[in-house]
């Protein structure tokens, strides 16, 4: 995907994309020359909005693709999706027509993704030359980002244990200047008491992954992402088809490594801190057990209702050593609950804060670069759901089951941040079942975009 984009120095042999609205179609068609209007004519294009007809060389002029922008204003993003999805492979060039041509580019690169590590005749993919090279400087922080975020999360959980998330997060931070440090198994019983509690019945070690990087003089933003890199459900196993996916339950570990990777490649003047735990929810003996009563790095007393529900437990240790520092801005992405699937739905991810100025921000950003986000409330009667007996705090709804899922399991972690300036909790799906538009199908970044561009807005000023 990121080399979808091809700088203006690139070769001159690429196929013109010229898009023509119905009431242009006429006499743009004329300007091409002999035997264009029967051939468009015969195949039926009528510049309806994302429609494609690919006009063949002829002797003095190019092979030219004709990109339909109907009646209305048109999607320069998704039209760049169309191009790159439903035109035959070849080099493309932005002629006329579409004034946003960063969006163009950006849609064509998005749906241009291929994730073929594991295959033997890997599928080639269309690319697109710019005639700017504002254009690709624009993109290439957020093209890296997205690329990062689905090829993590993409990669068989056979390939991507803890350690290997660990490995990826030190080249990441590595190659940028930054620095990292990774406590491992036995060494997490004692600071990091609920990540050791959910990874130790794994051969796998469990993880802490502390990555840093910036001027210490700046703002603080920290990013806490869970990477549960394979779900089983624990002792509260899941059935067959439950564990089809979970490869992707380290979705939110991915996606802020996507985040941080778009922020310092833009270098924006920020002091970032990533923390990710990265735990296998593996069966043996050494498993935890429904019932069983955890202590937290924060001292609260957490039982046990399910072992399925282990993303707010290692998340929650994360959560409290991040808050220890008292970042001007704390975000964590978890893949954590079905709930807020069956509530929004795979493309459409909830998010939870109770800064009112940043939830009208992120919404603000999610709408202008079209990365769909929903605010959620965290209504605080419902803390009393997820009350114990046993601990100080319980590990799922123990009320009504099935009852406010998401909205519950974000007031279970907000217990667990208290000094930071501003939290927000995104509860992504980080997986594409369908391909759509810009969206190939499987692992997805879902957010980082307008993260991105919002902590642009915010702190390049």
């Amino acid at each position: 995907m990121q080399n979808a984009i091809l700088p203006p120095s690139a070769n001159d042999d690429t196929v013109a994309v010229v898009a023509v609205s119905t009431v242009q179609l006429a006499d743009r068609v004329k300007q091409l020359g002999d035997g264009a209007e029967d051939w468009v004519a015969l195949n039926g294009f009528n510049a309806a909005e994302g429609m494609l007809c690919l006009v063949p060389s002829t002797q003095g002029r190019k092979a030219v693709l004709l990109l339909g922008l109907g009646d209305t204003e048109p999607n320069a993003m998704h039209l760049g999706a169309s191009v790159a999805r439903n035109a035959p492979v070849a080099t493309y060039e932005l002629e006329s027509g579409i004034e946003d041509a960063v969006s163009f580019a950006l849609g064509f690169a998005l749906a241009s993704y291929r994730f073929s590590s594991y295959q033997q005749n890997k599928k080639s993919a269309s690319q697109l030359k710019v005639s700017e090279g504002s254009v690709q400087e624009a993109l290439a922080p957020i093209l890296s980002g997205v690329q990062i975020a689905r090829d993590l999360i993409n990669a068989p959980a056979n390939d991507m244990g803890p350690a290997e998330l660990a490995d990826e997060a030190k080249v990441l931070f590595t190659n940028h200047g930054g620095s990292i440090e990774v406590t491992e198994g036995k060494q997490l019983e004692e600071g990091f008491p609920l990540i050791h509690a959910v990874g130790k019945a794994s051969d796998r070690a469990p993880r802490l992954i502390d990555a840093r990087w910036g001027d210490e003089s700046h703002p603080k933003v920290t990013l806490v992402g869970k990477g549960v890199v394979f779900d089983s459900g624990g002792l509260n196993i899941k059935p067959a088809n439950g564990m089809l996916l979970m490869k992707k339950d380290m979705g939110g570990a991915a996606n802020v490594l996507g985040l941080a990777a778009m922020i310092m490649a833009a270098k924006l003047p920020i002091r970032l801190r990533v923390l990710i735990p990265a735990v296998e929810n593996a069966i043996s003996g050494s498993s935890f057990r429904p019932s069983d009563v955890l202590r937290s790095r924060k001292g609260l007393t957490v039982e046990v209702g399910n072992t399925d529900a282990e993303g707010r437990l290692v998340l929650a240790d994360a959560l409290t050593y991040a808050d220890d520092e008292k970042p001007e801005l704390l975000i964590d992405m978890a893949t954590l609950t079905g709930a807020a699937r069956v509530a929004l739905g795979p493309d459409l991810p909830p998010y939870y804060t109770d800064d009112e100025e940043l939830a009208e921000t992120i919404a603000v950003h999610s709408e202008a670069v079209q990365d769909p986000l929903w605010r959620m409330p965290l209504w605080k009667p419902y803390r009393e759901y997820i009350g114990s007996k046993t601990a100080d705090i319980c590990n799922m709804n123990t009320i009504g089951s099935g009852f406010a899922g998401s909205m519950t399991a974000a007031l279970f972690l907000q217990e667990f941040v208290e000094n930071s300036e501003s939290w927000v909790h995104f509860d992504i799906y980080g997986w594409t079942p369908m391909e759509k538009d810009i969206k190939p199908q499987g692992g997805e970044a879902q957010g980082i975009r307008a993260l991105f561009d919002m902590l642009q807005a915010r702190f390049s000023q």
